[in-house]
Order: structure tokens, then sequence, then C-alpha cells
């Protein structure tokens, strides 16, 4: 079985979400956008796809697709691999676009085997207990403009099924400078809102000092948040170690720090989180993030996933240890999430009455593409 063709193409489309000066998404007007799309083709017809997570459409077909061609799909490790290394010199090949790559060849697997990528990967479970991930915050009326806000919309998630939500708060351009004091206030809330059966963590802004950081995390420690992630500048290791050891509430990390599996290595050795991180479109595919699994399960740790992702999904169904729940948003209470993107005929992460989300348990990655519309809309 060999590869004899890789292309990557871009699918025009109306969206609701715009992105601020800092890349936060909002709800926003009707307006055209596009999202990227992947297919790798077999010599026999079996054709694998990714779609979306910010991959770098010229950089897959200037770089990437050329090099796959005449490759085993089956060999997915040895061309990833391969590719990591090309990463050094192509600035532009992210971990995000080196996932587009990682989720098409384990679709091409699965597709072949007749199986569902997670049963690939070990199978341990079929379904996985979600949270609500909450945007972050803005000045819409209506939207999450204030810490009541974050109150009444975590109600509404609680009525939906949730058992776990997380908050993304403030951040700048929307308010002139960040505030600890309004995100504690938020979580006090959201607290007293759901009370104390719901599971709750916090995303708060990204580069806070580590008084900062440690006045938020004592704060939810005695609101009694499940963790936090990411308050401060992740490449300051140090800084994550100082407040792993001064404060009781769990800290998540790392999330973005480049390094996949290597940089988690560090930060487990050196205690600088208590609960690891990883995803799929931020460390590399679901090649990377296995072996991270594998890594935390080696030093007895839990680790959670980033994102709402069909690999993250895929993964959760073969973690046989605590990755306790699949990241389920953005939401907001303007935006319908169980609306599928045009490009699907349905979303692959729909949730019972009970917050649990099955693993699709099609061939491959079980994406369910409109592919009309596709062929219709593809950018040439």
């Amino acid at each position: 079985m060999k590869i004899v063709k890789a292309e990557a193409k871009k699918i025009r489309y109306t969206s609701l979400m715009v992105r601020d000066g800092e890349g936060h998404s909002h709800p926003g007007k009707p307006h055209e956008d596009s999202v990227g799309f992947l297919a790798i083709t077999c010599d026999d017809g079996t054709v694998g796809y990714a779609v979306g997570g910010n991959m770098n459409v010229d950089i897959l077909n200037k770089v990437v697709c050329p090099a796959v061609i005449g490759e085993d799909p089956f060999m997915h490790e040895r061309i990833w691999q391969r590719m990591r290394t090309w990463q050094r010199l192509h600035s532009l090949f992210s971990d995000r676009t080196l996932c587009a790559l990682d989720l098409a060849l384990w679709d091409i697997c699965g597709k072949k085997c007749g199986i569902p990528v997670y049963k690939m990967l070990g199978g341990y479970r079929d379904k996985v207990p979600a949270y609500g991930s909450i945007m972050v915050g803005d000045d819409i009326k209506g939207g999450l403009d204030t810490p009541e806000a974050y109150a009444a919309y975590a109600k509404e998630l609680v009525k939906r099924g949730y058992k776990a939500i997380k908050l993304h708060t403030w951040m700048p351009p929307i308010i002139p400078a960040p505030d600890p004091k309004m995100d504690v206030r938020a979580c006090q809330l959201v607290r007293d809102a759901v009370g104390p059966d719901i599971e709750l963590m916090l995303d708060p802004y990204h580069d806070y000092t580590r008084q900062q950081a440690l006045y938020i995390a004592d704060a939810l420690n005695e609101l009694d948040f499940l963790w936090m992630e990411e308050p401060m500048d992740e490449h300051s290791m140090s800084s994550y170690i100082w407040l792993t050891q001064n404060t009781g509430l769990q800290i998540c990390g790392p999330e973005t720090a480049e390094g996949k599996n290597r940089m988690r290595a560090e930060w487990i050795v050196n205690g600088a989180s208590d609960i690891g991180r990883a995803g799929t479109e931020v460390t590399g595919g679901i090649t990377s993030v296995m072996k991270s699994v594998h890594l935390y399960e080696s030093f007895g740790m839990s680790i959670e996933l980033h994102g709402n992702t069909i690999g993250n999904l895929h993964v959760l169904g073969a973690m046989g240890i605590d990755g306790k729940y699949f990241e389920r948003g953005l939401l907001h209470p303007l935006l319908d999430y169980e609306k599928p993107k045009p490009w699907f005929k349905k979303i692959y992460d729909p949730m019972d009455e009970e917050g649990f989300v099955k693993i699709p348990d099609g061939p491959g990655l079980g994406l369910d593409f409109d592919f009309d519309y596709i062929k219709e809309n593809i950018i040439d």
C-alpha cells in the first residue's frame, strides 16, 4: 500500500466567529472565511482526511505532500519522525500542520483495517465525560461581559448535562489590563451558581506575574476548583515549579510550550505541574500525544488533553490513565455548538444527557463529511 496523491486546499464558508487583536475568538457578524482541508490518497483508493486546526496549506503542498508520495501510510511513525526533524529548518512548519498529516495517516490506517483509530491505538473505553469549555470574556451584550454573565451561563450548561465546566476569563484587548480580582470574582459566582458537586477549572490570562498567579490559585483552592492552567508564560518553567510548590491547587501544564513529549519530560522531572497537558493540534498529532500519554503514565501522573479535536477524542478512548475529560467547546451564550460546520453532516462529539461523549466508532477517524459542500466550495 503506497501513497500516490497528497493535496491540501481551502474550503470557503460563512463564519460567525471573529478574532481580536490577540487572536482570541468571539461571536461576530457573518463573514466569508476558509478552512484547510488535506486529502491523502493511496494506490488502492483509500483516502485519509484532515480538516481545520490552522494547518498551513502552503507548507503542506510545498514541503510535506511531495515528501510522502510513495510512502506506506502504515509506517506513520517513520513518516512522523522524518517530518518532525524537518520542522527545525522549515520555520512555518508548525505542530498544527504536522498534526494534519498525522491525522490523515491514522484515518487511512483505520479505514484500511475497518476499525476506529482509538481501537488501533489500544482501546480502553468507548465514551468519556466532557467539560463545558466557556469562551473568553467579551464586551458583548448578552455574552460574557460580566462575572454575573458567567454564573448565569454556567447554570445553563449544568442544565444541559455538563458535570464539569472550565472558564476562560478576560484578556486584552477586551479589557485594558488583566485583572486577577475580576477572574476570581467570576469563579466565585460560578461556584455559587452551580453548587459544590460540579467540577470547575480555570484558564486565565497567560502572562500573569508569579504573585498574581498565586493569588488566583489560592483563591480557587478555597473554592474547591479542580485545577488551573497556564496563568504565566510557560517558557519560564521555574515559575511553574515555584507556583506548584506554593499553592494547594493543582496546576495543569504545559499546554503551548514547544517541544512535544520532550518538553513534558522536563516538566515532569522538575515538578513544574501536578497534572500533564497535551493536545493533538498543539503538539503534532495523535502519534505525538500518545508518546506523552505513556510518559505521564510511567510517572503515575494524570494528563488532560487540550481542545475539542477529533484526534484528542480518539486518544482519550485509548488512555488507560486518568485523562478525565474531553474539552467540549468553546461555548458561548450566542453560539450554537451543536450545529455542525458546513463541511460536516453531523458533529463528531455529541453529548448525552449524562454528560458523556461517545468515541466515534466508524472506520478511521469516523468523520462524516459533506463532500458535495466541499466540492462546491473548494478554493483553487
